[in-house]
């Protein structure tokens, strides 16, 4: 890495409050794999970190919500969690931090908006909480997604979390197009046992939202919250 980038990347680790020790590390979580397929051997992307932070996030998240709400059922906590950890929260957060102009992105992703995507923005979000474990350990990672999460919790509790997507965007979509959004399965990869499905929303020719999840239902509820972000 050179020292103009080291410089660059300074302002984020003051941002987070977390200086790393291996700064390769950082540098890996924001790089997109489009630019490391355009740039060839010797440089690596996030997905790797992608994977392992997505656990981490998964384990601190559900700690934070067995602490903090002891009265929520599994199946409620299960609803709460996965709003917290969908896509488009995760892409909130990574925007409080500015992480958008940090990334290393392929020319393609550039001049297809890839800082402001969604999916690009939440999956750096994964791999930065995967760096920072990897650079100091389980307990500072833990504190950093920790004073991420839990003023969502302390703020909005159960009730403000735990939402039917779908059916407060039907009722938007009704009430101000007089029309019902239709949904679409998209895509689906993985085996038998462990697929991801891809759900589109349309309302009309307009495509309003995407959305992935283990279950087609999941898949439509974080669609849903896509399309209620994008509705205001």
């Amino acid at each position: 890495m050179d020292m103009e980038r080291r410089e660059h990347l300074r302002g984020l680790e003051e941002a987070l409050g977390y200086l790393f020790e291996n700064p390769g590390l950082l540098d890996q979580a924001l790089t997109h794999k489009s630019y490391a397929n355009e740039q060839g051997r010797g440089v690596r992307d996030n997905e790797r970190l992608e994977f392992l932070g997505d656990a981490v996030l998964d384990l601190v998240v559900s700690h934070l919500l067995f602490d903090l709400r002891p009265r929520l059922s599994e199946g409620k906590m299960s609803k709460v969690r996965a709003f917290l950890v969908s896509e488009t929260s995760l892409a909130e957060v990574a925007r409080s931090f500015g992480l958008g102009g940090y990334l290393r992105l392929g020319k393609g992703e550039e001049q297809t908006g890839g800082r402001t995507k969604p999916s690009i923005l939440s999956g750096a979000l994964e791999a930065l909480i995967a760096a920072i474990y990897l650079d100091g350990g389980f307990d500072l990672a833990r504190e950093f997604v920790d004073a991420v999460f839990r003023p969502l919790l302390e703020v909005e509790g159960p009730s403000g979390l735990d939402r039917d997507y779908k059916t407060r965007l039907q009722e938007h979509c009704q009430g101000r197009y007089g029309s019902a959004p239709t949904y679409r399965l998209v895509g689906e990869w993985g085996p038998d046992h462990d697929k991801t499905f891809e759900v589109e929303i349309r309302l009309g020719n307009r495509v309003l939202g995407k959305g992935r999840g283990r279950s087609k239902k999941e898949a439509e509820q974080r669609a849903a919250q896509d399309a209620l972000a994008l509705l205001g």
